[in-house]
């Protein structure tokens, strides 16, 4: 039976050295280029006609753009609007990267931990710089829950200190746990199918149905990871 984990091995595809530093291209690299690449092809297509009435693609394209722009309003607000290229980048990336890992002899870029915590950071980080930037030090006063009594602040502040510096984890750690668990369990059943000879039916009809559970889990870890992150830039503008 073929290695579960060994889908998520990353290889060198151009070997690359520059200064004794290997900046190889790898499966995981060329991956995250066909995902911009297709991004990048399906809203210029999508947009090429740009038609009163909408073909299908055009009105795939304009589903996005008012999906990401609609999160944003609802947990933003008005203010959230400047932020929209941010938040649709982040969301279409990870759509895609999650559907395009899907296709057989594919690689999963989200299913790595380094790939979904720099992602993560790069949210916490942009969130951070427009916090202090609006609020300047009294983005400190997020850190001090409104109505707490003074003899419970010592411990309330530490909390909250640590529960803001652990969103990178947090967010990366879902979308990474959540790629790789499913994936490791087609692969499982997967290995099945030609041993068990006749009898490979069924893991074969749950590999099938595991399949469609993954493309909804594709979307659904977009949407958790781009809905999280209206929800801290909420909290850095208007701060609680």
């Amino acid at each position: 039976m073929a290695n579960p984990i060994a889908q998520f091995e990353i290889k060198p595809l151009v070997p690359l050295e520059f200064g004794g530093i290997d900046a190889s291209l790898t499966n995981s690299g060329a991956f995250m280029v066909l995902t911009v690449v297709s991004i990048t092809a399906f809203l210029v297509m999508g947009m090429r006609s740009r038609a009163l009435v909408p073909g299908r693609w055009q009105s795939l394209a304009e589903l996005s753009y008012e999906f990401v722009a609609g999160l944003l309003r609802d947990n933003v607000g008005s203010a959230g609007r400047t932020y929209f290229p941010f938040v649709f980048s982040i969301f279409m990336f990870i759509l895609f990267a999650n559907v395009l890992g899907l296709l057989p002899y594919s690689f999963t870029v989200t299913s790595h931990i380094i790939v979904t915590f720099a992602m993560a950071m790069a949210v916490f980080i942009m969130i951070t710089v427009v916090a202090i930037a609006r609020h300047g030090f009294k983005f400190i006063s997020y850190f001090v829950p409104s109505g707490v009594p003074m003899a419970v602040l010592p411990l309330m502040v530490p909390i909250e200190i640590i529960s803001y510096l652990s969103r990178p984890v947090s967010l990366s750690v879902r979308l990474f746990a959540n790629m790789m668990a499913g994936h490791t369990m087609m692969k499982v059943f997967a290995g099945f199918i030609v041993p068990l000879g006749f009898f490979g039916v069924l893991p074969l009809g749950i590999d099938v149905l595991m399949v469609g559970f993954e493309f909804l889990v594709a979307f659904l870890q977009a949407y958790v990871f781009t809905v999280l992150t209206c929800l801290y830039l909420h909290d850095a503008i208007h701060l609680h």
